[in-house]
């Protein structure tokens, strides 16, 4: 679409945060004068509880103004990406960036020389410092992981070669790896690409589904020493570096900032592997609803039921979602239609626009979301996801001061999840057309099986690996592989044939060079799930403790933050309930599909 063309109320409003370039710059030129302000008090910084007080104030009113420019260059730049202006103005913004964390690094390893016990005698004589007691705890729990400085100093610098195995990585799998043509439905010779690959795999025809996964799977194996070689690589240096920092184990390291324990990932995967039994039952209902005497795991990926042509126009979606999220209440529902109204979602695909979906701000600005809305029931359900991240960040930031005025990664996809359930209930209790609700059925249990299962996969694979070798195991291709497809055998069953060729997918999933990150997505759906079974079943206060967990920011760690929402990622059956509910769906999937066929 031309965007002049497109009402204003479906484009942002980004004047807003700043009125002009001026007003832009002047924020800009104020930050860069306060860098240098707070460069000199390196070396006295902790000197006494005023100069401590003056540094840790005037680096958050850097962060904060820093925060505003980014946002600001950043939503620009993504409304047209071919936009030079606004590619330089990003830039430029980055820079500073760059600026801020090379002349305030001397801060945190300056504050761990002494200990926390030094900074509330601080407290007696700036009283303000108090409301910062959170942080500088926070702070302060990686004294024991802090290094001399010479030590530091040698890590800082090495620090700039570190990681790089996964920039090699990526170059390898998009830019140097090739694959042969297949042929599509129409038996058109068509280009296979990672990127291609997602929509071959789904292909309705099993011949293009075959082929595309033995075409992709063919060229991983001829590469498998390669990224055999960066893939050990990654995991010694996290290895060496978590040794180096105290630490008991990689995992634990990459796990710290969010104040969990591994524990919590070991007990998801406990739980999950009790839960089997359920996933082995969605795909013996897939292998008998395709109608194949073997579903092998080129199958796995088609969609049960095809889209409908069931349209969703933008103020169309708009009303529904509000009406799915009316269990929240009269506030909940007049903050989101605010902001709406101040066009605060950027709604329709233009050229150059970003492609997908996100919800962005920070703590001086409104939650905006970048859509690109085409009438469709994922584009609706896209609305709902990211205006739970909105109304989380919204929630967040009023309710706290800037110190405590954001939530960490471990909590970011919960409000999101819990929105796009609560859309996929309503619609199934007032949709009337029964092939959209079997495809909204069908949605879910892929979101489960992709979600609670696969990641889980993702995350035993993960932490056996490194198991293997912190015990100073060489990870070759033969053992990479062999792991992976063991744990394939595991996670489908006897029912489904566990194809050769899947022992290469690990080489295809960025995400291991992530440091423990999948396991997130697990416990975030799990933790949505339980949220919305307790409110849908009218469980007393419920709504009142998920408002108030959309309030903790900072002020709580994440676990602690669940709790008040009535979620305890350490008990397992947090987890089990998520797949009871998996269960459910796919009984009511069943029994609907039966009715209609």
């Amino acid at each position: 679409m031309e965007r002049d063309k497109i009402d204003d109320k479906y484009k942002w409003d980004l004047d807003v945060i700043y009125s002009d370039i001026k007003e832009f710059n002047s924020d800009y030129d104020k930050v860069n004068k306060e860098i240098d302000k707070l460069a000199s008090y390196e070396g006295k910084f902790m000197n006494n509880s005023k100069n401590f007080y003056d540094a840790l104030m005037l680096s958050y009113s850097i962060d904060r103004k820093l925060n505003k420019l980014y946002v600001y260059a950043s939503l620009s730049f993504d409304l047209n990406t071919k936009d030079n202006k606004k590619q330089e103005l990003k830039g430029k913004v980055l820079n500073l960036l760059d600026r801020y964390n090379k002349k305030s690094c001397f801060m945190t390893p300056s504050l761990l020389k002494y200990d926390y016990n030094d900074i509330v005698k601080f407290y007696d004589e700036v009283k303000e410092l108090r409301e910062y007691d959170i942080n500088l705890k926070r702070i302060f729990r990686y004294k024991e992981h802090i290094l001399s400085d010479n030590e530091e100093k040698l890590m800082s610098s090495i620090n700039k070669f570190v990681g790089n195995n996964y920039d090699t990585y990526e170059m390898l799998k998009d830019a140097e790896l090739s694959f042969d043509d297949i042929k599509d439905e129409n038996e058109n010779i068509v280009r296979l690409t990672n990127t291609s690959y997602s929509k071959y795999i789904e292909s309705g025809n099993r011949r293009v589904r075959k082929d595309a996964f033995m075409g992709i799977y063919d060229k991983y194996k001829q590469f498998s020493n390669t990224f055999s070689s960066l893939f050990f690589n990654d995991i010694k240096e996290r290895v060496e570096i978590a040794k180096i920092k105290k630490f008991n184990s990689a995992r634990e390291m990459s796990m710290f900032g969010d104040e969990v324990t591994p524990e919590i990932c070991d007990t998801l995967i406990d739980a999950v592997h009790e839960g089997l039994p359920v996933l082995y039952k969605y795909y013996d209902v897939k292998k008998e609803i395709l109608g194949f005497d073997e579903l092998h795991l080129y199958d796995i990926y088609v969609p049960l039921i095809k889209d409908s042509n069931e349209k969703y126009p933008f103020d169309k979606a708009v009303d529904i979602v509000l009406e799915a999220l009316k269990v929240f209440g009269d506030e909940y529902i007049n903050i989101l239609k605010d902001g709406i109204s101040k066009r605060c979602i950027d709604v329709y695909p233009t050229e150059a626009k970003r492609t997908g979906g996100y919800s962005g701000g920070c703590y001086d600005t409104y939650p905006y979301i970048l859509l690109n809305y085409q009438d469709k029931y994922n584009d609706m359900s896209t609305l709902a996801h990211e205006a739970g991240h909105s109304m989380h960040s919204y929630y967040t930031r009023s309710s706290n001061p800037y110190q405590y005025g954001s939530y960490t990664i471990f909590v970011a996809e919960v409000a999101s999840t819990v929105n796009e359930l609560l859309l996929a209930n309503y619609m199934l209790n007032n949709c009337t057309n029964e092939k959209e609700k079997l495809s909204i059925l069908d949605r879910l249990m892929n979101l489960y099986k992709a979600t609670i299962f696969r990641q889980t996969m993702f995350a035993e694979y993960e932490r056996d690996i490194y198991d293997m070798a912190e015990k100073d195991v060489t990870l070759t291709s033969d053992i990479l592989c062999d792991k992976y497809y063991d744990i394939n055998k595991l996670y489908f069953g006897d029912n489904v044939v566990v194809d050769n060729e899947i022992r290469y997918e690990w080489e295809r999933i960025p995400h291991f060079y992530y440091d423990f990150y999948v396991y997130k997505y697990a416990t975030g759906l799990a933790a949505a799930t339980q949220i919305v079974t307790n409110i849908l079943s009218g469980s007393r206060g419920a709504v009142d403790r998920y408002i108030e967990f959309l309030k903790c920011g900072g002020t709580k760690s994440p676990l602690d933050s669940l709790k008040v929402a009535g979620v305890d990622l350490t008990d397992k059956n947090t987890i089990k309930s998520s797949i009871e509910y998996f269960d459910r769906i796919i009984d009511q999937f069943k029994e609907l599909y039966d009715k209609q066929n």
